[in-house]
């Protein structure tokens, strides 16, 4: 028995360490996300459907679902409590089986994601300048100018969301007051497009850091069942 008691400690101190490390990366995702909130209006959201959906909310709501998970976890370490181990395991393999059927339907329906996407950026482009939406103009200012294109498909998406015949300044070369009416100082290249080819020259860092998420949870899925299993059979043994 005392083999198998120096089994579990030593789990016990590797699945502490993990979900104390697992905790603190939730504690920096939700401060990422707390001061892309305080800066709501460069990294607001592009999106008609989905307008509270940002990168600031997204931060917020990833890093204190790590954090709960990582503190239940490092509880049930810690007390050796098999319903808290239990619960950070169904916890922990419900994210990790969404994960996998998101990236399922992802690949079965990208093209469709890909149409889907394009047509609700374009219906964010009535919002432009409205009242209430800074964020949103913001955020469309900013991938303008950093990417050098204009409109989602193409420039006459602004004409054709917003029945103008002027772009916004950031699609212009370079500024000047009569840019936004000159077809020829305007970017050409469409947005949707540019950021997808930047995302495919990143998906090596992408997919490394996917990989790294993934490895990290499936150690803690066997870290938790391995101290569940010796935790329930030192129960036994002492019965």
């Amino acid at each position: 028995m005392s083999t198998n008691r120096g089994c579990l400690l030593c789990i016990k101190i590797k699945m502490f360490i993990f979900n104390l490390i697992f905790w603190l990366g939730g504690c920096g995702i939700l401060g990422v996300g707390i001061w892309l909130a305080v800066t709501q209006g460069k990294f607001a959201t592009l999106s008609y459907s989905f307008p509270s959906l940002s990168a600031a909310s997204l931060f917020m709501v990833t890093g204190s679902m790590i954090m709960v998970v990582g503190f239940i976890g490092c509880l049930g370490a810690v007390t050796e409590n098999r319903c808290l181990l239990l619960t950070f395991f169904i916890l922990l393999l419900i994210i990790f089986l969404l994960e996998i059927i998101t990236m399922l339907l992802f690949v079965t329906y990208r093209d469709e994601f890909h149409s889907y996407a394009q047509e609700d950026l374009k219906k964010g482009l009535r919002l432009y300048k409205t009242e209430g939406n800074l964020g949103l103009t913001t955020a469309w200012n900013t991938v303008q100018t950093e990417f050098r294109c204009c409109g989602v498909k193409n420039y006459t998406d602004w004409f054709e969301m917003r029945n103008e015949t002027e772009v916004p300044d950031s699609c212009c070369l370079e500024y000047s007051p009569t840019c936004q009416s000159d077809p020829n100082t305007w970017w050409k290249d469409p947005c949707y497009k540019k950021v997808k080819l930047w995302l495919g020259q990143n998906i090596s860092s992408l997919g490394a850091f996917a990989i790294c998420i993934v490895v990290i949870q499936v150690l803690g899925l066997v870290f938790s069942m391995f101290m569940y299993c010796q935790v329930l059979r030192a129960e036994k043994y002492y019965e």
